[in-house]
């Protein structure tokens, strides 16, 4: 009688060996390549014409509005928000007028301000 227990103990043992083995084994895989996963859809999406031309057509939006702006308040938060879209997106993506905008926010002369 000992004897059947203990080896019905060591086959439930075994399956709930096997089954965190299993388990353990997808969840050290999905921690591992989740991350490269995600990495790789983020720069296929940054890649896309809708994202590259919404972002430009942002950036043309905040430069309409900085050269609406007369508080300077208001200028500087645009400027931030330029910059840091910019950044995001990648300086060397835009098109010429943009570019030296945000040139010109980096580098603020008499001119923009």
């Amino acid at each position: 009688m000992k004897k059947e227990i203990g080896i019905a103990f060591a086959c439930l043992c075994g399956i709930f060996i096997m089954v965190w083995i299993i388990q353990g084994n997808d969840f050290f895989m999905y921690k591992i390549f989740a991350p490269q996963y995600a990495k790789v859809q983020r720069e296929t999406f940054e890649q896309t014409k809708s994202y590259q031309s919404g972002t430009i057509q942002e950036l043309r939006k905040y430069q309409l509005e900085y050269a609406k702006a007369t508080d300077q308040q208001h200028k500087d938060a645009l400027s931030s928000m330029v910059l840091h879209t910019a950044a995001d997106f990648g300086e060397e993506k835009l098109p010429a007028d943009l570019y030296s905008f945000v040139q010109g926010l980096k580098h603020p002369t008499d001119v923009l301000r």
